[in-house]
């Protein structure tokens, strides 16, 4: 539902823009569109292939160190198996107890041959060290320094291979805290246990081996490294590291690595690392080389920026255009309008710049025709038919006002036959008031309240007649009696009310005149009273007869015989249409319980006098 109301509102947004940026923002979509798909897919094929080649150049290095790592192994497995030769010179180690000064002397002395024979085989064996199976050492180096033998007995590291089954083996990282240089650094070592031809155990030969001897790089490796910030960590199979490159390289402390142990290599599983895995066959030692993404796509990051900027230049460059050639487009459109909006404030003026040979220079060349056109049928129709309009409505008012003095006069006539009283003095003076008011305002507009005032004489009138039966309530506001009104609208209703509603002497007839503002602004008449009221086919043939006044307000022949029922109604329709326009006129309340309530809107204007300006006004 949420996703449905935010499309509906967008797509609202987009149908009230102005045409302008319609078509620019058209324009615009259609020319970035494609050229960001095309860059997008671009450099995720180059992100792809460039993470594929690198995987592949960090699996053949991969490859080439597990070689060159299983060869190195496979030269110190035999060269600790030499020792195996002088088998019966191992296997007598540790009786010095049962020999003489000069056997246990030779007996050294040929000890310390056969570890300086194995030193000097490899350059890289800095200490080697043979421990008997009563754990006294003998030891050779090719450096100062030497081993204390008691601590190298306490390290942990020794334990966990003396402990271990395999007879050849290499160690983790260890510090080299046993020597007696104290100097600081890591080591690793790569051992055998001693077995005498019986199986028995004779000792153990441990050579201590600086961590580059394991892995020399040349300088396509150094090079590739620091370009991708390539890492190779070598583990044993006990997961203790052998060699880090990053320590090997300089860019951290062999400290570093041992204190952290295990732990210092990244997550296999990071995702923001490619990471590359081989094992040795012999000892089992874990390769594992580390790629950063983000090294990796240094290179496609930086064609991603040219992209953009190139994406970023296409748009500005895109929008000048997009908008240069909206505005030649709507330019003329915008003028064509401002010409509108000037005829419908009543000034027809054609546009005088000269346009295009296009189909919008076409369409204002006809709306300039168009102008001259109505301009002339101002001049020759339209001030003609205010003319008629004018002659109209002396013609609808003449209609009333003999109908209307007609009955005055003969009420006049019936009083004094009764009681010729003072009664028909105060009846002529009355007429009298009367007649100022609609004689004098004749072919002008006049306020409500003037109207209030000759429908209040016309009532009091017929009480003089009737005997006081008709009570009229009168609940117009004092802002609204201000306004204007055109004239004889209230009293023909009234008399209507009284000719067709009186019941007779036995009941005071109410009527009532309502003024209100409506919510449009305009004024709202009711007037109503509680006679014999109608019947339906009455009421329905009277709303008929007022529909039709619409039809009939610009005929001067009558459309009824005078005194028919329902004339003044539709005459008083007629004058409202002619002189407020068609969405003004007469109607019937149904919702009345009782009698006839009858109901018309006019536009409020408190200030034209003329029938001129009342028609501009509310038009």
């Amino acid at each position: 539902m949420n996703n449905k109301r935010w499309i509906s509102e967008a797509v609202l947004k987009v149908r009230s823009m102005k045409f302008q940026n319609k078509l620019m923002l058209g324009y615009l979509l259609i020319c970035i569109i494609p050229l960001v798909s095309v860059s997008v897919v671009i450099f995720r094929q180059s992100a792809v292939e460039l993470e594929s080649s690198s995987q592949e150049f960090a699996a053949l290095y991969t490859s080439q160190i597990r070689t060159s790592l299983e060869n190195l192994m496979q030269e110190y497995d035999k060269l600790t198996k030499s020792v195996l030769i002088d088998n019966q010179l191992i296997y007598k180690l540790g009786d010095e107890r049962n020999r003489s000064i000069d056997e246990v002397i030779v007996q050294r002395v040929a000890v310390q041959r056969l570890l300086m024979r194995v030193a000097l085989l490899k350059p890289e064996i800095g200490t080697v060290m043979l421990i008997d199976r009563d754990e006294r050492v003998y030891q050779y180096s090719t450096n100062t320094g030497t081993v204390g033998e008691a601590a190298l007995l306490s390290q942990p590291w020794y334990k966990r291979v003396r402990e271990a089954d395999d007879t050849f083996f290499i160690t983790g990282l260890h510090d080299r805290s046993y020597y007696n240089d104290s100097e600081e650094g890591a080591i690793v070592t790569v051992g055998r246990v001693l077995l005498s031809s019986e199986g028995a155990y004779a000792g153990i030969l441990l050579i201590d081996l600086d961590p580059f001897a394991l892995l020399q790089l040349d300088e396509d490796f150094v090079s590739a490294r620091d370009k991708y910030g390539m890492s190779v960590t070598i583990r044993n199979r006990r997961e203790e590291i052998l060699y880090q490159s990053d320590a090997a390289s300089g860019r951290v402390r062999w400290q570093e690595v041992l204190e952290r142990g295990s732990a210092y290599s990244q997550d296999p599983g990071d995702r923001g690392r490619i990471v590359l895995s081989g094992r040795t066959e012999l000892g089992n030692l874990l390769i594992q080389t580390e790629i950063p993404r983000e090294k990796l796509l240094s290179n496609i990051n930086k064609i991603k920026g040219v992209t953009v900027i190139v994406i970023l230049a296409s748009c500005l460059i895109l929008t000048l255009m997009s908008l240069a050639l909206s505005y030649t487009v709507t330019r003329p459109i915008k003028e064509l309008r401002r010409s509108m909006k000037e005829a419908e404030a009543g000034r027809y003026l054609p546009i005088e710049k000269k346009q295009a040979g296009d189909e919008i220079g076409s369409l204002v060349g006809s709306y300039n025709k168009m102008i001259v056109t109505i301009r002339t049928l101002i001049e020759d129709v339209y001030i003609g038919e205010i003319k008629h309009r004018r002659a109209k409505l002396v013609a609808l008012q003449n209609q009333i006002n003999p109908h209307m003095l007609y009955n005055t006069l003969e009420s006049i006539r019936m009083k004094a036959l009764v009681n010729d009283d003072e009664e028909a003095a105060d009846m002529i003076k009355i007429l009298a008031r009367m007649f100022r008011l609609v004689l004098g305002k004749e072919g002008k507009w006049h306020s409500i309240k003037h109207e209030l005032e000759y429908t209040e004489n016309y009532v009091r009138l017929q009480n003089l007649r009737f005997d006081n039966k008709f009570l009229l309530d009168i609940r117009v506001p004092e802002e609204i009696q201000r306004c204007s009104i055109i004239p004889l609208v209230f009293q023909p209703i009234v008399e209507n009310s009284i000719n067709h509603g009186f019941e007779g002497y036995g009941r005071t007839m109410n009527i009532r005149i309502e003024g209100s503002v409506a919510d449009g602004g305009e004024i709202r008449i009711r007037i109503s009273d509680d006679g014999v009221g109608m019947t339906e086919e009455t009421r329905r043939k009277l709303t008929i007869l007022l529909e039709e006044a619409g039809l009939d307000k610009y005929k001067l022949e009558p459309t009824d015989e005078p005194g028919g029922k329902g004339l003044g109604l539709k005459n008083i329709a007629e004058r409202l249409k002619l002189h407020y326009g068609d969405r003004y006129g007469l109607s019937l309340d149904p919702a009345s319980a009782r009698g006839v309530a009858v109901e018309f809107l006019i536009p409020r204007s408190e200030g034209p006098t003329s029938i001129t300006e009342a028609r501009r006004g509310p038009g």
